[in-house]
């Protein structure tokens, strides 16, 4: 990876103890950032954090509990001195029948898809704005973009999670903060592990990708750092969608 200058500069991750969390959060410290790294999981919390432990300040935190959410950018800043760059990366994605899912799930996933990242953003902007500089990542999806049966909830918090994205970058880049979102598509984490497991179900699903493999982990990163560096300042309400070609096709 390119040295992107992120020396120095500290960032809070959301959902970081598995999966694109933790693989955004070990991007960023190897790039010298410093993390304020936060998911329920506080087991798998330390794991993570034993990896770099000068680097990395753990979080317990569920991200339904906005009072919680709302504390986080003051935690950073207590712990690290400041905060430059919020990764929104939680995200749940309980699939069902629309019919059949009751209201408490479209609520479950409205507040920790959606309503978590505003609550965050908001309460990291009175740092960011005030200072004129900073960056909000939001980790979205291409059900966001397209839409997918059986995710109605989750695509729609992703596509509501993209135009905050859009809305919010154009209101904050006269102020010097960036907002931009990736839209990721299938990649190997726990949350596939049925279709990992099965050669049948990962060959069907791999047909649909021009690619003809899901996404690594450490495939994200990168990207992410990019985002989080003074060398992506003039980009800003962009989605960048990483899904090895699947939403371009026919």
């Amino acid at each position: 990876m390119i040295d992107l200058e992120l020396e120095g500069r500290v960032a809070i991750v959301t959902g970081a103890s598995r999966g694109l969390g933790h693989a955004i959060t070990l991007a960023l410290i190897e790039q010298g950032a410093r993390v304020l790294a936060t998911s329920r999981s506080l087991d798998e919390l330390r794991k993570l954090k034993s990896i770099a432990s000068e680097r990395i300040h753990i979080s317990q935190c569920d991200m339904k509990d906005t009072a919680a959410v709302a504390r986080l950018p003051d935690e950073a800043v207590k712990t690290f001195g400041q905060l430059d760059v919020v990764v929104n990366n939680a995200g749940i994605a309980p699939a069902g029948d629309f019919l059949e899912q009751s209201d408490h799930i479209w609520n479950e996933v409205m507040a920790v898809n959606l309503l978590a990242p505003m609550i965050l953003t908001r309460a990291a902007g009175k740092y960011l704005v005030t200072r004129g500089s900073g960056k909000i990542i939001n980790i979205a999806s291409t059900s966001g973009i397209l839409g997918k049966a059986t995710l109605v909830a989750y695509s729609a918090s992703k596509g509501a999670l993209l135009q905050f994205t859009k809305a919010l970058a154009a209101e904050w880049a006269g102020k010097g903060v960036q907002v931009n979102a990736i839209a990721p598509g299938a990649f190997a984490t726990d949350a596939q592990r049925v279709v990992l497991d099965s050669p049948e179900l990962l060959a069907r699903r791999t047909r649909k990708i021009p690619a003809r493999r899901m996404g690594e982990t450490d495939e994200i990163g990168p990207l992410v750092c990019y985002l989080a560096s003074a060398k992506a300042d003039f980009v800003t309400g962009s989605v960048f969608v990483i899904d090895g070609g699947e939403s371009c096709k026919l």
